[in-house]
């Protein structure tokens, strides 16, 4: 027999968690049924998000570490730039998952299944999903479930991966500055890549450092875990321990998610394209699309017309192009972006909060003939 919900949740990550406790609370869905499938049973610090804003802001109760200054370092720049009005805020993944299965347990209506799925399907009137074990029934679903192979097995819109492996380290005497985060330090070797250090510390001999990739393949774990020991070498570390480590593979790409969307199923984070394709940032975008998600849900129910594509799509689409193409012109291209522009313009830039005027000055600033070559391969589809 089929289990019937109002609505499913497939898959208990930042985007489906968040969105289930937003919709506990909402005047529509707070008395209906509601179902979370997850194969996963506990919850660990399995990531380390990042994100900006202006002021007070909704997680701030689990904000680990912030900072008001960023620096960036290439072989041809390297800036000190303070971010005010905005601060760089770092919160831990199982302090979030914690916080917001607290708030969906408040709601009995809302149940777990712990199994995989497997498949699902809109039929219309109702939407089918099977696991491993069961098959249920919903009125409507909302998944996070990434289709990677869909999006590796098509050629129309670039993809690369922004790839990393982090470790936590404490070193045997100071060698960070609590008061700056690293955003980028390209002066590693690129090896005909975009590759650089993101450093994160946390006291002046403790920090997050993670070894990042926007390229297409990933490396073998020794070449991540052998460039952040260098990298420290290089910083003087001396001694050191690792207290933990933690690894992932985010996509970058214009793909149109939405285009996956029926009435009756909406794809989420970043299965529905809410991960900015630039920079793979996903967590502050999670809340905003879920934000909109609730306010769409109060005047209309067909998912198939909730996301629309603007001309940020576009840019993310041509500067991917670029990367894709110029995989290893990734330094210089970041370099002349930070070099000629405020952080407060880029900001507002890749939240999609920037005037066209705003767009025009920071284009200019970059070199144009190859955005230009990319829009010209656009336009006449040529590889």
């Amino acid at each position: 027999m089929q289990r019937a919900y109002d609505y499913i949740i497939g898959g208990g990550g930042a985007s489906g968690l968040y969105l289930a406790s937003v919709l506990a609370d909402h005047p529509i869905y707070k008395d209906f049924k509601g179902l979370i499938i997850d194969p996963k049973t506990s919850y660990e610090n399995d990531r380390t998000w990042c994100f900006w804003e202006k002021g007070l802001g909704a997680w701030d109760e689990l904000i680990f570490k912030q900072w008001d200054t960023i620096k960036f370092k290439s072989d041809s720049l390297n800036k000190n730039v303070s971010i005010n009005p905005f601060q760089y805020k770092m919160i831990r993944s199982k302090e979030v998952y914690s916080s917001l299965l607290e708030r969906i347990k408040k709601h009995p209506n809302i149940e777990f299944c712990h199994e995989k799925i497997v498949h699902y399907s809109d039929e219309g009137v109702r939407v089918l999903v099977s696991t491993e074990h069961h098959t249920f029934s919903s009125k409507k679903m909302f998944s996070s479930i990434l289709n990677w192979d869909l999006i590796k097995s098509q050629t129309k819109y670039p993809l690369l991966q922004q790839h990393f492996v982090g470790w936590f380290v404490k070193t045997s005497h100071p060698i960070f500055d609590k008061q700056k985060a690293t955003f980028m330090d390209f002066s590693v070797s690129q090896k005909k890549n975009t590759r650089f250090m993101y450093v994160l510390p946390f006291s002046d001999s403790e920090a997050l450092i993670e070894y990042t990739l926007f390229s297409k393949d990933l490396l073998s774990l020794e070449e991540y875990e052998n460039s952040i020991d260098e990298y420290l070498v290089q910083m003087g570390a001396g001694e050191y321990s690792i207290a933990e480590k933690e690894q992932g593979s985010i996509p970058m790409t214009a793909f149109p998610f939405e285009k996956r969307n029926t009435k009756n199923i909406l794809h989420i984070g970043s299965a529905g394209g809410w991960t900015k394709p630039t920079t793979g940032f996903t967590f502050k975008n999670i809340e905003r699309k879920t934000n909109e998600l609730s306010d769409f849900l109060e005047i209309r129910s067909d998912f198939s017309k909730f996301t629309k594509s603007n001309r940020f799509r576009f840019y993310d689409l041509l500067f991917l192009d670029v990367l894709h193409r110029y995989n290893e012109k990734g330094s210089m291209l970041f370099s002349k972006l930070f070099q000629k522009n405020s952080a407060q313009r880029i900001f507002r830039f890749l939240d999609e909060q920037s005037s066209i005027k705003e767009e025009v000055k920071l284009m200019r600033t970059m070199p144009t003939g190859l955005f230009i070559l990319a829009f010209i391969r656009r336009l006449f589809r040529i590889n």
